[in-house]
C-alpha cells in the first residue's frame, strides 16, 4: 500500500466526491485568474509595476503560470499536495503584497478571502485529493 492509497482511503463513504467538489471550487479561482493574467500579460505587468513589484513582466508570467497550472493540478488531482502548498504560499504572499490596505473594506475582504482559501489549500495538502484524482490512480 502506498502513501497515496492510505490517505485517499481515509475519507468516509462519499467523502471523495466531496473532496472532488472542494478541489473544483478551489481551482476555479486560480484557473480564471491565471488565464486572465496570461492573456493580458502587459496589463498584468503594468499593475504589478504600479504596486512596486520588481521585474513586473517576469512576475506576471510566473504568477499567471503558477495560478493556471496550479489550479489545473488541483482540479484533476495531480501532484495535489505540492500544488496546494505552492498555491497556499503564493496566496499568502499575494495577500501581504496587494491586500493590506485595511482602511479599504474591499481590500480587507480580499485579504480575509485569501486566508480562507489558504485554509482550504492547507487541508487539501494535509489530507490529499481523495480517490477521485489522478494521484489516487497513479498509486
Amino acid at each position: 500500500m502506498s502513501v497515496n492509497d492510505s490517505l485517499t482511503r481515509a475519507y468516509p463513504a462519499g467523502g471523495s466526491a466531496v473532496v472532488l467538489a472542494a478541489r473544483l471550487l478551489l481551482s476555479i479561482l486560480f484557473l480564471f485568474a491565471g488565464f486572465g493574467k496570461l492573456t493580458d500579460i502587459s496589463g498584468t505587468a503594468g499593475w504589478f509595476g504600479s504596486i512596486g513589484l520588481p521585474l513586473p513582466m517576469v512576475a506576471a508570467v510566473v504568477v499567471g503560470l503558477l495560478e493556471f497550472f496550479g489550479g489545473l493540478a488541483i482540479l484533476v488531482g495531480f501532484k495535489t499536495r505540492i500544488a496546494a502548498i505552492a498555491l497556499a504560499v503564493f496566496t499568502i504572499a499575494a495577500s501581504l503584497v496587494a491586500h493590506t490596505n485595511f482602511a479599504d473594506q474591499i481590500q480587507m475582504l480580499m485579504f480575509l478571502k485569501n486566508l480562507s482559501i489558504t485554509g482550504g489549500l492547507l487541508v487539501l495538502s494535509a489530507f490529499g485529493p481523495g480517490a477521485l484524482s489522478l494521484d489516487a490512480r497513479r498509486g
